[in-house]
């Protein structure tokens, strides 16, 4: 009996080791929403040591482009801010019913300045938006919900 319940327990603890990490989504939209450097910095890093997937892949995309503020000079800017973009969009590419991803392609289509001419997807991603909102979890409900009490695209009453 005491052998079962050691090997049992071994089992759980190499499953849990090797098992993917679950993405922190709290902690990913706190960092999104931050203005600080080393906040985007340290969920980065947090997404670089997760095991590579659609979800970490977009992540890291939205994190990158909202990097390419921070980063020196008109090149260097422009550089980090269109290899974000690849990852977001390949994403898109593969996923294009993910509500999740059409929303973070909308925030940042909201923010990026007009000389980037990130924007050709506004409508198109509010309308998969709302569409697909109802169908959220409610933690993600929650963060589209917040935004859109801010936002000039996405309206609250478009989530009714």
């Amino acid at each position: 009996m005491k052998r079962a319940v050691v090997i049992y327990l071994l089992g759980i603890c190499v499953l849990s080791a090797f098992g993917p990490v679950q993405t922190d989504k709290t902690g990913f939209y706190k960092a999104l929403s931050s203005g600080d450097e080393a906040v985007l910095d340290k969920a980065l890093s947090r997404l670089e040591s997760e095991k590579a997937s659609s979800k970490i892949n977009a992540y890291k995309g939205v994190l990158i482009m909202k990097k390419a503020g921070f980063v020196k000079g008109v090149g260097g800017k422009l550089k980090t801010f269109k290899r974000g973009a690849a990852l977001l969009e390949d994403e898109i590419k593969a996923n294009p019913d993910n509500t999740e991803f059409r929303f973070l392609r909308l925030t940042i289509q909201e923010h990026a300045p007009g000389i980037l001419k990130y924007n050709k997807h506004l409508d198109e991603d509010k309308q998969a938006v709302v569409s697909g909102y109802r169908k959220l979890n409610p933690e993600l409900k929650a963060v589209i919900s917040g935004y859109a009490k801010e936002s000039k695209v996405l309206k609250e009453t478009d989530l009714k």
